[in-house]
């Protein structure tokens, strides 16, 4: 690729004004909440023999604002435990504000619930790993997320709920 080929791209990947074709952009990233609970601090528990169990629960969800704009809201839950003892709980809500033009109904939503917290991921993710880091237990990585089949999943899980609801008795 030649350095002239290069700026053709950056151009052609940074054009998002016009009438072109859909656009996706990021407005603004932010913290919404952000609570640590460390409740043996400063005398952690021993671990236990079986190792520490992190649970992690994520959902994602979506408001609109004005004009083209959404709020998209990755909501995460980590409990970390060793036995029965509490360890520590992290509960992030990370947010952005997504522009997104030039999309159907159909594919706006698949675009809020896949590739917004997509780009949200790496960020909050970062400060999960900070946080627990910052309490004195070792880095929190959390591993990736398939946002598409979590969108899956919670589509078909609408799909049963409608169905069942269609067979109640009136």
């Amino acid at each position: 690729m030649t350095a002239e080929d290069n700026n053709d791209n950056t151009q052609a990947a940074t054009n998002t004004g016009g009438s072109e074709g859909p656009s996706f952009s990021v407005l603004s990233q932010y913290v919404k909440d952000l609570s640590f609970e460390n409740p043996h601090a400063p005398n952690k528990p021993a671990e236990s023999k079986d190792g520490s169990n992190i649970d992690v629960q994520v959902n994602v969800g979506t408001t609109p604002l004005h004009d083209d704009a959404h709020e998209v809201t990755l909501n995460f839950r980590v409990e970390a435990k060793t036995g029965e003892n509490t360890l520590f709980i992290v509960e992030l809500v990370y947010a952005g504000v997504f522009k997104i033009v030039g999309l159907t109904q159909e594919t706006l939503r698949p675009a809020l619930l896949i590739e917004a917290p997509r780009h949200l991921f790496p960020f909050a993710r970062q400060i999960i790993a900070e946080v627990t880091q910052n309490s004195g237990y070792p880095t929190l990585m959390l591993d990736p997320i398939n946002f598409a089949g979590l969108y899956q999943q919670g589509e078909a899980r609408a799909a049963q709920e409608g169905a069942e609801a269609g067979n109640q008795p009136n």
